[in-house]
């Protein structure tokens, strides 16, 4: 009999441990791909959509009745202030509920398909559900990232186990426990939790496991799909960005700055859609920075459980490092830092992982913090002298989330969008995916659909049915 490890969990806040968790064993692995397996197949075929609709309808009332106190993990997990995290359960409930608005015209009998009309033959094709899905989910947004697969693949009537992050790991716990109380059975939602690479790739390669769903880094993101080389298996990944705005000279500067600053600092800068380079153009380039100097001026670093913090920790003592090696590699290569006068950037909280929001102007792409995810509460400022500029290295990249272009004259950047290497692309907006539109990356960015009724593409599969009358 193997012996399991101890998983800790590390305050951002404190650098200390909050609690620990028993990591998954090479028994329970198997175990749990076996009954997944057999749970599908019972799941799959005694329930209709509807009921499966209605399960998904009364597991997310039950999140809603707890919705405080995930936010409470969530903050003392991840350090996002607790001003904000009520609002991701509460996003990520009402993101729920618009996918299973949308299910009927996808999997139920709206989304059968016809073939050619023929006397004496009935063809058509339908969308039958995968099997097991694996779906492991980031600790950045972890209601959010999850809801994406999870939502889809049990609508489409698949059984799924569940890999959170250690850092996160009430997240599957929650949401396991509220789909069991809304009558889902148990083994058809499963998660395990561990740090082994090596069971983590035994899950992967199992043929018990029949979809691969992965949110992380692009490194991840290749482990899985080397790990799943020998396999025919679809696997979905979600993976970085570094996703660029372009600032037009047409703009209201002040306004602009305000909404680009908090696309990049939010959530201490730690979302995969996050604006991560800004560049503008030189006819309002030395006002931008200022008016982006006068709002960084009012934000507040702190204690996340203070309902006045704006922005907390980064997740652990590495990011911080990271984010502090692309800040130094920046300001070597010719960057200014201009980080206005704060005293709460000034005086950070001892003992947390706390990086001040920080300005940096005269970027170009022989810079990490232009061309690697920086993951942090960075805003590097390169100066364009064009729009045909901009784009060329809007586009110098091997990323290819989201991008953002900022004008008054929308039929303009209109144009401009078309011309943009990302999955999405935002004309006067940024960091928002919508529901109802599809969610993937290009390039190094990912592979995949989650979201919208495209979202629900890879929890299922095609099957044809070519029926000919008996001959009389």
């Amino acid at each position: 009999m193997s012996v399991s490890t101890q998983l800790t969990t590390i305050s951002p806040i404190t650098n200390r441990p909050i609690f620990h968790r028993t990591g998954a064993s090479p028994e329970d692995v198997v175990r749990i791909a076996e009954t997944a397996q057999k749970a599908f197949k019972s799941f799959s075929q005694s329930t209709t959509l509807k009921q499966r609709q209605n399960i998904v309808t009364r597991a997310l009332n039950n999140l809603e009745k707890i919705k405080d106190e995930l936010a409470i993990e969530i903050t003392e997990q991840m350090g996002r202030p607790i001003a904000y995290t009520g609002i991701e359960v509460a996003t990520a409930i009402k993101r729920s509920h618009y996918l299973t608005s949308i299910s009927d015209s996808v999997l139920g009998e709206a989304g059968t398909v016809p073939g050619e009309a023929e006397k004496g033959f009935k063809r058509f094709v339908k969308r039958k559900p995968v099997g097991v899905v694996f779906i492991m989910f980031a600790w950045n947004y972890p209601y959010l990232v999850l809801v994406n697969s999870l939502i889809p693949a049990i609508l489409a009537g698949n059984a799924v186990i569940l890999k959170p992050s250690p850092q996160t790991p009430t997240i599957a716990e929650q949401v396991a426990g509220a789909f069991h109380d809304a009558g889902l059975p148990r083994d058809t939602l499963q998660y395990i939790h561990s740090g082994s690479p090596t069971l983590l790739e035994s899950l992967i390669q199992t043929p018990m496991v029949n979809h691969i769903c992965f949110t992380g880094s692009v490194e991840g993101g290749l482990a899985v799909q080397k790990v799943a080389a020998h396999r025919i298996v679809n696997i979905g990944l979600e993976l970085g960005g570094k996703d660029p705005a372009y600032v037009r000279d047409d703009v209201d500067v002040a306004w602009a700055a305000e909404e680009i600053v908090d696309g990049a600092i939010f959530n201490s800068g730690q979302s995969c859609c996050a604006i991560e380079r800004v560049y503008v153009h030189a006819k309002i380039y030395d006002q931008f920075v200022a008016e982006v100097k006068r709002v960084l001026s009012t934000y507040r670093v702190g204690d996340p459980f203070d309902h006045k913090t704006q922005i907390g920790p980064v997740i652990s003592s590495r990011a911080k490092e990271d984010i502090e090696t692309h800040i130094a590699d920046a300001v070597e290569k010719g960057a200014v830092d201009e980080t206005p006068a704060n005293e709460t950037f000034d005086n950070l909280p001892g003992g947390g992982n706390y990086v001040k929001p920080t300005l940096l102007t005269g970027c170009n792409h022989k810079m990490l913090v232009m061309t690697q995810e920086t993951f942090g509460p960075v805003i590097p400022v390169m100066k364009v002298e064009s729009d045909d500029e901009a784009i060329q290295l809007m586009n110098d990249s091997e990323f290819g989330l989201t991008a953002s272009v900022w004008s008054k004259d929308v039929a303009a950047a209109e144009e401009l969008i078309e011309r943009v290497e990302a999955g999405t692309v935002f004309i006067n907006r940024s960091d928002y995916p919508s529901p109802d539109l599809a969610w993937t990356g290009w390039k190094n960015s990912g592979r995949g659909v989650t979201l919208s009724r495209f979202g629900f593409e890879q929890f299922v599969k095609l099957k044809s049915y070519h029926i000919k009358d008996y001959p009389k």
